[in-house]
């Protein structure tokens, strides 16, 4: 199976959280990244210089490589077919759910697709900082969608005072013990929290884009996008399987996104595996070593407020110490629980985050 699957992330929040504008906000900073957009709601929904007035089942062109379409739940999987087709090229797929969704609908739903092209790329839950209190009286169930989110963007971060800011997120990080959580102002998030944003020829990575001084935030005061931290790791000596998996049994809260390529050695010396990891949910995909390829394990770690001194020492200890550190038979047994292999009997095999 290609690695290449299309990450699927749902963004939800109740009404005035700043979904929208987030959104438009990725398509805008995105530059070079095909995003396709699924709106679950009805009525006028604004995205970009587009309006979707209640045209269910209408698919349009936002330009710049990026589609949208407005569905209903019902129809997700086959819109998830449309927006999958090899043609459109599509690096990620964002569903904006309605206000009033239940989000975890949307993740099982995506979980429970057959559809081989697309994986799990995170539920991401918005919340308005300035209205946090009022919309947990409104909507009793902002603790449950929290509680199985895998990000939490705390918005509207520049309309309240720092410590109003600080309980907010203090109550957020209680109610969601596994996400990540960041701060953010005018919906404004680094694309690389969510999928790998494709750099156009001629821009450096990293740096501001003409979309980011053309549509720079209302408020000059106001950070530009939510802080996260990256942690990489590069080494040639094969990862102990067992040591591995430990760590990613107990990866540290906050930590969002893991990806890379790991080496097992001895353990398994004809694939390497790729990994793509999303709040819980966990996935390996081995492939056969590419000829003349020097075999090393690459990974990158995203996440907010983790300890990267920590992390690296962790990882540091997963790998192999040498002859007497060959790893034992059946030591594969816990990678390959998280290697997707075809449906036997309505089995399946997949491990997916409780929601």
């Amino acid at each position: 199976m290609s690695t290449q699957q299309i990450p699927v992330v749902v963004l939800a929040g109740f009404l005035g959280a700043g979904k929208t504008t987030l959104l438009n906000q990725l398509l805008r900073s995105a530059r070079g990244t095909r995003i396709g957009v699924m709106v679950n709601d009805f009525g006028d929904i604004g995205i970009d210089a587009m309006t979707v007035a209640g045209q269910v089942g209408s698919t349009v062109s936002l330009g710049n490589g990026c589609l949208c379409c407005a569905v209903d739940a019902g129809e997700l999987d086959e819109y998830l077919e449309v927006l999958t087709r090899p043609e459109l090229r599509l690096d990620v797929i964002v569903i904006e759910a309605s206000g009033l969704a239940e989000p975890q609908e949307l993740v099982r739903m995506i979980l429970a697709s057959d559809n081989a092209r697309t994986v799990y790329g995170g539920l991401v839950e918005v919340v308005d900082a300035a209205e946090f209190a009022a919309t947990r009286t409104r909507h009793p169930e902002t603790d449950r969608h929290l509680a199985v989110a895998d990000l939490v963007v705390v918005n509207k971060a520049d309309r309240v005072a720092a410590e109003e800011l600080r309980a907010v997120r203090e109550t957020v990080t209680g109610l969601a013990p596994r996400a990540a959580v960041v701060e953010a102002a005018h919906g404004r998030i680094d694309p690389e929290l969510l999928f790998d944003r494709v750099v156009p020829d001629g821009e450096i990575a990293g740096q501001m884009s003409i979309e980011d001084v053309l549509y720079g935030d209302d408020d000059p005061h106001a950070h530009p996008h939510a802080h996260y931290d990256t942690v990489s790791l590069g080494t040639s000596v094969p990862l102990h399987p067992r040591r591995l998996m430990a760590f990613l049994d107990s990866r540290p809260e906050g930590l969002y996104r893991l990806k890379g390529f790991v080496d097992f050695g001895a353990a398994d010396p004809d694939h390497r595996y790729a990994v793509h990891a999303v709040g819980r949910f966990l996935r390996f995909y081995p492939e056969p070593w590419p000829a003349g390829e020097e075999r090393l394990t690459q990974l990158v770690l995203i996440g907010s407020g983790v300890d990267a001194a920590a992390l690296r020492k962790e990882l540091a200890a997963c790998e192999q110490n040498g002859p007497e550190d060959i790893p034992e038979e059946h030591s594969m047994w816990g990678v390959l629980r998280y290697v997707q292999q075809p449906e036997v009997d309505g089995a399946e095999p997949d491990e997916a985050p409780s929601v």
